[in-house]
């Protein structure tokens, strides 16, 4: 043991002198010479690839589009409501925004600092309310069963923020189930197949987050004691809503694993690469789901081509809301992986990335996929897309 104690010491410095001394592309090149890094890594490395700068907002089956161009700042903005359109145009800095559209439109006001900004979008829309600072505001999007909810009170009250669907271990909550835009992703294993028709809507994590370099990320607090420290570094204001989703996502990484699978938060590039090596072996694949364009939720068809890529070991991460790029990883021996062809009824075409469970008894039994699909744990394989920036490592 005296001999390979400074061996294994040397190894470790080695270790972290290859961390520090590749950059995280290197890094990927380094470890996976042989692996391709999939469009949803490449994008949170650079931002500035996504779509020539643009935002893309697309709420229920009517849809809401926002595009914001590459001009300067206060040089405009187009928004596209639904079939028809709606377009707004912001001119100078503080002049001001107003739109309205009639029957179940869009009306937007915007008046001097402080005054608050209302914006409701028609009986399917959004309504988005911000008061005075401290009145509080309220998010609603895709009124019957669609989107997102966020309510955050007057100053004091608690923001609520749901859990991920993908954390298996927590009960989906009443209004998760009614307005979690990721509830259409889930799906039985005997559905998928050529000809199959699903209402999918493939989002984006709204938090564009960037990777941070390992040494970085390495010497930052992630832990629910350090919280003071974290908002204090990162100027996050305790008890805003990113506030409250950064404290989800540490308290969701911090609990402990279901039976079966084992877990792990990656705070870097470089440490989701190690940890997916460490469980996996040799990487084969590393994919993500990626689509044409951004689209509001319509009929995807699935196509011929259904690809198997893993029966059985997979590391499935999924990108969580935070200050920086935090993926939460899982590894699990009873997964099974497809890459699926799609094509939407407006004609986008989509290669999603499918994962089915085949072992669910550990999950919650009120978990979001149980209360959607109406099945029991542990009876039958339970599958689900996986949103664009979330990522399945399979074997070789």
């Amino acid at each position: 043991m005296k001999v390979l104690s400074p061996i294994l010491a040397c190894l470790a410095l080695a270790v972290v002198a290859s961390h520090a001394a590749l950059s995280p592309e290197q890094y990927w090149s380094y470890k996976l010479p042989n692996t391709p890094m999939p469009k949803a890594v490449k994008e949170i490395l650079h931002p500035e690839l996504m779509e020539e700068k643009r935002t893309s907002v697309n709420v229920g089956g009517g849809g809401v589009n926002v595009n914001t161009g590459k001009g300067k700042p206060g040089g405009g903005t187009h928004v596209n409501v639904g079939r028809k359109g709606v377009g707004v145009n912001t001119g100078k800095p503080g002049g001001g925004t107003h739109v309205n559209v009639g029957r179940k439109g869009v009306g937007v006001n915007t008046g001097k600092p402080g005054g608050g900004t209302h914006v409701n979008v028609g009986g399917k829309g959004v309504g988005v309310n911000t008061g005075k600072p401290g009145g509080g505001t309220h998010v609603n999007v895709g009124g019957k069963g669609g989107g997102v909810s966020v309510h955050t009170g007057h100053k004091g009250k608690p923001v609520n923020v749901n859990v991920s669907p993908f954390v298996y271990n927590y009960a989906a909550s009443e209004t998760q189930i009614h307005e979690d835009p990721n509830v259409a992703l889930f799906f039985l294993e005997k559905d998928m197949h050529p000809g199959a028709t699903m209402s999918l809507h493939f989002t984006e994590n709204t938090e564009k987050s960037a990777f941070l370099p390992y040494q970085t990320a390495q010497k930052i607090p992630f832990s629910s004691d350090k919280l003071p420290e974290i908002f204090n570094k990162f100027s996050v204001k305790p008890g805003s809503l990113k506030a409250e989703m950064m404290k989800n996502t540490i308290k969701e990484c911090e609990q402990p694993a279901i039976e079966g699978e084992e877990k792990y938060c990656a705070t870097s590039l470089e440490s989701m690469i190690d940890y997916s090596i460490s469980k996996l072996g040799k990487v084969d694949q590393a994919v993500s789901t990626e689509v044409e364009k951004q689209t509001p939720t319509q009929q995807y068809t699935i196509t011929a081509g259904v690809q198997k890529m893993t029966n059985g070991k997979a590391v499935v991460c999924h990108k969580q809301n935070y200050a920086y790029a935090v993926f939460y990883c899982h590894k699990s021996e009873t997964t099974r992986a497809y890459m699926v062809p799609l094509e939407g009824a407006d004609g986008t075409k989509a290669k999603a990335v499918a994962v089915c469970h085949t072992d669910t008894s550990a999950w919650n039994p009120k978990h979001l996929a149980f209360q959607v699909l109406k099945v029991e744990p542990g009876t039958i394989p339970v599958c689900h897309f996986l949103p664009r920036d979330h990522i399945v490592w399979v074997p070789k």
